[in-house]
């Protein structure tokens, strides 16, 4: 079978989803240079303030599975929303609507998984995880719940989340959308937007401004170096003051 039958007869068998096309990869060269800042969330949250951007997400509210480790990504955009039929009656008929992997077909190296899901049921687990590993992505944000940890754990696999929990969400939530724009904790996130997050927060960089949000950051990066050049030698307190806010007249 031909991509594009292949991609028809998906679209067929899943037609109460929505599904669009992903937007090219930002280049590598830029991904690693966002991972090179230190204080990667908060430097980029800073930025946002400066452009008058709402992108800021606190891990108290979605919380890492691996907080030692840091992403930089496109994001792939999942949207859940409730199965508005009970539990019981989608599972004795089988009606298995929730459809995540549909954003891993088209899903590009390093891209990170962002579903807009339910809270207290899974929106993601361990056989996901699998795919989304294998497939290259670097991990996944999901405001709602997320199952199976020690899996995704074991893969290497970071998994922001609101909810941990074992409740599957197959029987509980219906997939409307792949690669649309969602609202990640009352944050608007659109596919293709640029998402870094570690162990301190998230941000979602609008596509449109990821050179300009990077250049200035880089910019705030080497000031605080300077900074730290002046602690390690020493430097007087009025002298630290003076560097931050600049000398008084």
């Amino acid at each position: 079978m031909t991509e594009r039958g292949s991609t028809e007869s998906v679209n067929a068998r899943f037609g109460w989803a929505t599904i669009r096309d992903p937007l090219p990869a930002t280049d590598t060269a830029t991904i690693q240079r966002f991972l090179a800042l230190d204080d990667l969330s908060s430097t980029v949250s800073d930025v946002l303030d400066e452009l008058g951007v709402r992108g800021a997400i606190p891990t108290s509210r979605l919380r890492p599975s691996m907080p030692e480790q840091r992403i930089v990504g496109n994001a792939t955009t999942v949207r859940n929303v409730d199965q508005s039929r009970s539990a019981l009656a989608a599972v004795s008929d089988k009606d298995w609507r929730m459809a995540e992997i549909l954003a891993l077909r088209s899903a590009k190296p390093g891209d990170i998984l962002v579903i807009e899901g339910l809270a207290e049921v899974s929106n993601m687990g361990g056989l996901m995880a699998s795919v989304a590993k294998r497939q290259g992505l670097a991990g996944a944000i999901v405001d709602g719940g997320v199952r199976d940890l020690g899996r995704s754990r074991a893969l290497h696999f970071p998994v922001w989340s609101r909810d941990h929990t074992p409740v599957t969400g197959k029987w509980r939530s219906v997939t409307t959308e792949v690669n649309g724009t969602i609202r990640l904790s009352g944050i608007p996130v659109a596919a293709g937007d640029l998402i870094v997050a570690d162990e301190t927060g998230i941000c979602c960089i609008p596509r449109d401004l990821i050179h300009s949000v990077l250049e200035r950051a880089e910019q705030i990066a080497s000031s605080e170096a300077g900074f730290d050049a002046l602690l390690k030698a020493d430097e007087p307190v009025d002298g630290l003051i003076d560097y931050l806010y600049g000398k008084a007249e």
